[in-house]
């Protein structure tokens, strides 16, 4: 997994095959194999680590505290998976950039993210039924999808979302504000 993370950073994953990961890692084909069946496998657990860093990181998708602001509670989800992909950069910017060409990789990347979005979309169905929530939209599961997108592409560094200049800590500050709006209408984030 570190030969994949370090050759990431050199080459797309398209480019990679499993004599070059063997080769980088200093392990036979055979050793490969014993452990991943291709290189999709060895990605695939890569992703899960970082997801499972993001369940940490937002407490397993807990709901808004009674005690969390809104604003808080934008800034825990935005900034827990701008440290994800901080920490698991290149693998996720790569992601990203093969998503579109790629089936294998965007099943992959559909698969993890079905999860989180699906945990998103309860916190927000649950909150709007408690009348604390104000969602733009009544379609809740295309609205959360559509700013997770929007939040991937963007911490991955898409030069369409981030700039040329790829500064993503003035990308996160928009993305918290972004999640705020659309699905509580707004509130002031800290240090407004």
């Amino acid at each position: 997994m570190n030969a994949v993370h370090d050759l990431l950073r050199e080459k797309p994953f398209s480019e990679l095959s499993v004599s070059t990961i063997s080769d980088r890692a200093g392990v036979a084909r055979s050793g490969f194999y014993f452990y991943f069946d291709s290189k999709y496998s060895v990605l695939a657990q890569m992703l899960a680590e970082a997801m499972q860093e993001l369940e940490e990181l937002t407490h397993y998708f807990a709901p808004r505290g009674a005690d969390e602001s809104t604003a808080a509670f934008a800034k825990r989800m935005v900034g827990s998976a701008a440290l994800v992909y901080s920490h698991n950069d290149p693998v996720m910017s790569a992601c990203n950039a093969a998503r579109s060409t790629d089936a294998e990789i965007r099943e992959i990347l559909d698969q993890q993210m079905a999860s989180v979005i699906d945990q998103i979309v309860k916190i927000v169905e649950d909150e709007t039924k408690a009348g604390t929530a104000h969602p733009i939209s009544d379609d809740v599961p295309t609205l959360v999808r559509t700013l997770a997108a929007t939040t991937g592409a963007t911490l991955s560094g898409d030069s369409s979302f981030v700039g040329a200049g790829r500064d993503t800590s003035r990308a996160v500050e928009v993305l918290e504000r972004l999640w705020l709006y659309s699905l509580w209408g707004g509130g002031s984030l800290p240090g407004d």
